[in-house]
């Protein structure tokens, strides 16, 4: 069955995610758009980018391939949209996701898990989960780990889900190297000094799916939100302004980058669906476990924490291999992991009632390293974590 016909005036975008979600009989992906054959229609366009914003040495210290190399698409009527077909180097997809299991999850970051867990039971997140997923499956069911039963995580200015708001107070050091890497992608989308803020981490499982939103809660939203895949592939949809515009359906396989800026950037979208790749998953086999890509001083600097690391992604030294490895390809066998990345202020711009230039709490100074949190889904339920979604209410 091709994808539903649909009239405008209904609610256009439920009607597909609908489609897109439902499980018997599965649906037809014959008009899902994949930017990764690199053909360009009417509806995919080949985007320009500024080549000349990210030197060869920026790019490969947050392990992407000089820009001249990358491949950027747009769409026909979403000025501002961007998907950059996986640039990153040898190696940096698993430097990446180890990363977002082993680093990004330690505290003082804010996860699903501390709703109705203590510190001390959420605390070292990867530790209590890596010998359960190194040990071969039984073939029996077993419980889940914490990593399986995560679902978010943020950094920097903290999300909050009940009222849908940043603030001052609620934050913490934002990750040095993923300013370092969403600043190269924003310089190359055209948007020099983007000032990385706000990152959530969406965990997903093969039962995921990411409910109909538009992420409008920064102050600033002339600045771009950056979106990193890893992992199993997805159907992202893409759609208008209003409910009832029909989205368009699109791949993101593991390494696509997706930059939604200008009219883009309050669209609504979605993830109604993940998919189940042929192992492994694109860019993450055990081949690439060490080599070119992965964060030079990745591996020190694991263990200090989620800010401060010094250096990029480049060398053997940092590649991810052995025990580490071990646990990052049993979870993303039927996983996905998705960085968004945001900045909250603009320049000069402060949060209701803090003196402008004020530092929040937590923070590092202006002229330092420092920022936030933000994510994919921009209205996400506060799930247990038992469940099986990473669900957002459809706003």
């Amino acid at each position: 069955m091709a994808a539903p016909l649909v009239e405008r005036g209904e609610d256009a975008f439920r009607t597909l995610f609908k489609f897109y979600r439902r499980k018997h009989p599965p649906p037809d992906l014959s008009n899902v758009l994949d930017f990764s054959k690199g053909i360009v229609c009417d509806k995919v366009l080949s985007t320009h980018l500024e080549l000349s914003a990210v030197s060869d040495g920026e790019a490969s210290r947050a392990g992407l391939r000089p820009v001249r190399d990358w491949r950027a698409f747009g769409l026909q009527g979403c000025p501002g949209f961007i998907l950059i077909a996986d640039p990153f180097l040898r190696g940096a997809q698993p430097h990446w996701l180890r990363r977002c299991l082993k680093t990004y999850t330690q505290k003082p970051n804010v996860c699903n898990l501390d709703m109705h867990m203590t510190p001390a039971e959420t605390d070292d997140i990867w530790g209590k989960s890596a010998d359960a997923l190194r040990r071969a499956p039984c073939g029996k069911k077993e419980p889940k780990t914490l990593l399986e039963k995560l679902r978010w995580v943020t950094l920097g200015y903290h999300y909050n889900w009940d009222t849908k708001t940043y603030s001052a107070e609620h934050h913490t050091p934002f990750p040095a190297d993923l300013q370092r890497l969403s600043g190269a992608v924003a310089a190359a989308a055209g948007f020099p000094g983007f000032n990385a803020e706000a990152g959530i981490l969406n965990y997903y499982r093969s039962d995921s799916s990411l409910g109909i939103h538009v992420d409008q809660a920064e102050l600033d939203l002339s600045r771009p939100l950056l979106s990193f895949c890893f992992g199993q592939s997805a159907i992202f949809l893409l759609g208008g302004a209003r409910r009832e515009d029909p989205p368009t359906a699109m791949y993101m396989h593991s390494g696509d980058v997706m930059v939604m800026s200008g009219q883009s950037r309050l669209l609504y979208h979605a993830v109604p669906r993940i998919l189940q790749d042929p192992p492994p998953p694109c860019g993450l086999g055990t081949s690439l476990s060490r080599g070119q890509g992965s964060p030079e001083g990745g591996v020190g600097g694991e263990e200090g924490g989620v800010s401060g690391e010094e250096g990029g992604v480049s060398g053997e030294e940092g590649g991810v291999g052995g025990e580490d490895w071990a646990v990052c390809s049993r979870y993303i066998q039927s996983s996905r992991v998705n960085m968004t990345v945001r900045q909250v202020l603009g320049p000069g711009q402060s949060f209701p009632g803090v003196p402008k230039g004020g530092a929040p709490k937590g923070s590092a100074p202006p002229d330092a390293e420092g920022g936030g949190e933000g994510g994919e889904g921009g209205g996400q339920k506060r799930r247990r974590s038992g469940s099986g979604g990473t669900e957002s209410p459809d706003t």
